[in-house]
């Protein structure tokens, strides 16, 4: 038994201490586990000043169990305001070394990086592995007796398969750029892998999306959702989710009669997508991938090879490692597509394919895995396959926290979790999501509200995911009038303005109080989103063109020109799309104070 244990170094003008460590962007790595009889090789490689990469191969000829291993080393908390995963969701600050903040990411779940930043939102240290398949534990935590700042990655904490090799690359990042960026950066470092290659993202996913869950829930109908269809198509929306209901006429919550996937409540489901076809609409039909209720025929053929059993929503989940439990899923959606022209599929509940405490991880007994995670790679990748090569485009959407780098290579729509009539969790939602999904579409959750809601306080729910895409779930034949032209107003304006809102350069400031502003440039435009400031700056950087967008409850919003008196031509719009002023006016070098509607828009041009 070789127990190592390489000593913590500090950043440069820290003593050394005589054990020798390994040295990463300036820092000493200690590695704490017992090696079990593997080898361990360390090597780095320098990408640019402070980033660097650590590669980290275990070799054992025999083959083992890998041991439980930690990475850790310290760094000073100097301007760290807070930390960001993709797990720290509303609370972002950092917390003591006997409660530290972490995130656990596997391949259904969240992400292995964690990014501390600074009050000024400047990157201080990002770090990530390459693991992102089996379970990692990332954390980060603070001394109260010494003020520094304690980093952890811990490997193979869970049970694992026998491996003879296994390698990890481990990236820290102290680049002083924003902390935007530098996750950003993590989220193309992850694309490199031939493991994580993205999915192609096809023009319909990137467009407005009526969803039935919030507006119809499980009583769903052809007629109803047809109806829905040409209002949203008149609106801007190309796509329609029909979400759970539409597989058994059970209305109660639960999955007990799910995994036959007969369209009990909408036997005419060919007509009703031909419908929706005709309306030049694309249609998306929900599934909950893992589960076959145990009221359902198909508990019979799957009795045997399940993973677990959810006894509050009666129904199993099944084990990937078992290869006909992978042909009947993915047999079932390929019929699917086949029979009914589907445009795409809302694959949910991921997140429940995952090894339990008794799970034994050998492939016997019919199993060809012995890694839930791996049987669950392999059923994603080998069912993307076959849909695409039916329908090339074909449209996936998983929901937050299956949202990390392997879930990209199967889905091309990430979305928030369920967040009903919650703005700020949908904005932190949509925003957490934008820094670390590249190029893939970005959806919000359904937008709902109650229908005697104010028009402004309405729109709010949909200012709040302006740069993701939307979702709406209410009815839009029984809302009120005010709120269907806030809707078509700001589905327009969002269309109109889709290039700079997706794919321009996005910059959500202050993290630790949820991203109070929200801006993103394109070409000669700047779209500025004011959720919890009223104020927002231009210099000689800034566009030609600025929207700004009044989303909060107050009507000032107030420019501050670091440049010399400058004259615009501007318009103030309410949520409705109402031209309320208009004309030309001087910005003052300082503070120039405007009054913008609850809700409403302010459009400048130079």
């Amino acid at each position: 038994m070789i127990l190592l244990v390489v000593n913590i170094l500090g950043k440069k003008g820290f003593s050394q201490s005589e054990t020798s460590g390994y040295m990463l962007n300036g820092f000493n790595i200690e590695i704490v586990g017992d090696l079990n009889g593997f080898s361990l090789d360390w090597q780095t490689q320098q990408i640019e000043p402070n980033l660097e990469i650590a590669t980290i191969t275990l070799k054992n000829s025999q083959g083992a169990i890998p041991p439980q291993l930690s990475l850790k080393w310290v760094v000073q908390s100097n301007n760290i305001a807070g930390y960001w995963s993709s797990q720290a969701h509303l609370d972002k600050t950092i917390t003591p070394d006997w409660g530290p903040a972490q995130v656990k990411s596997m391949l259904s779940r969240h992400a292995p990086v964690i990014c501390l930043f600074g009050h000024d939102d400047s990157n201080r240290q990002t770090f990530a592995v390459s693991e992102a398949l089996s379970t990692v534990i990332t954390s980060t935590s603070v001394k109260e007796e010494n003020g520094m700042m304690y980093n952890e990655i811990q490997l193979f904490t869970e049970k694992h398969k026998t491996l003879k090799t296994y390698e990890i690359q481990l990236r820290l990042d102290t680049r002083p750029i924003p902390y935007s960026e530098s996750i950003a950066d993590v989220a193309s470092w992850w694309t490199t892998f031939e493991l994580y290659k993205p999915s192609v993202v096809p023009e319909a996913a990137k467009l407005p999306v009526y969803s039935s869950w919030y507006s119809y829930h499980q009583n769903v109908t052809k007629e109803a959702l047809v109806e829905e269809c040409k209002l949203a198509k008149s609106m801007g929306f190309e796509s329609i989710i029909v979400d759970d209901g539409w597989q058994t006429l059970d209305s109660n919550r639960g999955y007990a009669y799910t995994g036959d996937w007969k369209p009990e409540r909408i036997p005419e489901m060919k007509a009703f997508v031909e419908a929706v076809h005709d309306l030049d609409m694309k249609f998306i039909l929900w599934y909950a991938v893992p589960f076959v209720g145990e009221k359902s025929e198909a508990y019979q053929q799957m009795k045997g090879k399940f993973l677990s059993y959810w006894e509050s929503q009666g129904t199993y989940v099944v084990d990937p490692r078992f290869p006909e439990v992978r042909d009947f899923i993915i047999n079932t959606y390929i019929e699917a597509v086949k029979a009914w022209d589907l445009d795409g599929f809302k694959l949910d509940f991921l997140g429940r394919f995952r090894a339990g405490k008794d799970t034994r991880l050998v492939a016997d007994e019919g199993r060809d895995y012995a890694s839930v995670n791996d049987a669950t790679d392999r059923l994603m990748t080998d069912l993307m396959t076959s849909l695409r090569a039916i329908k090339p485009d074909i449209m996936i959407e998983f929901r937050q926290p299956y949202t990390g780098p392997a879930m990209r290579k199967y889905g091309n729509m990430l979305r928030a979790s369920d967040c009903p009539n919650v703005a700020l969790i949908n904005r932190i939602g949509t925003t957490d999501l934008r820094l670390l999904s590249g190029n893939t579409a970005v959806h919000a959750d359904m937008l709902m509200w109650h229908y005697s809601e104010s028009v402004e306080v309405a729109a709010l729910q949909l200012l709040n995911v302006m740069f993701s895409v939307p979702q709406i779930s209410v009815r839009l034949a029984d809302i009120p009038q005010e709120q269907f032209n806030m809707i078509r107003f700001y589905t327009d304006y969002w269309l109109k303005n889709r290039n700079t809102l997706l794919d321009g350069e996005f910059l959500p400031i202050r993290p630790q109080s949820n991203y109070p502003l929200i801006s993103a440039k394109h070409h000669n435009k700047e779209i500025i989103a004011l959720y919890g400031t009223s104020s927002f700056f231009i210099d000689d950087k800034t566009p030609e063109k600025i929207d700004v967008i009044n989303a909060k409850m107050s009507k000032e919003v107030i420019l501050i020109s670091k440049e010399s008196d400058a004259n615009f031509t501007y318009e103030i719009k309410d949520c409705q799309g109402h031209l309320l002023h208009h004309g030309d006016i001087e910005i003052k070098q300082g503070a120039n104070l405007f009054e913008v509607p609850v809700s409403g828009l302010l459009s400048l041009k130079k």
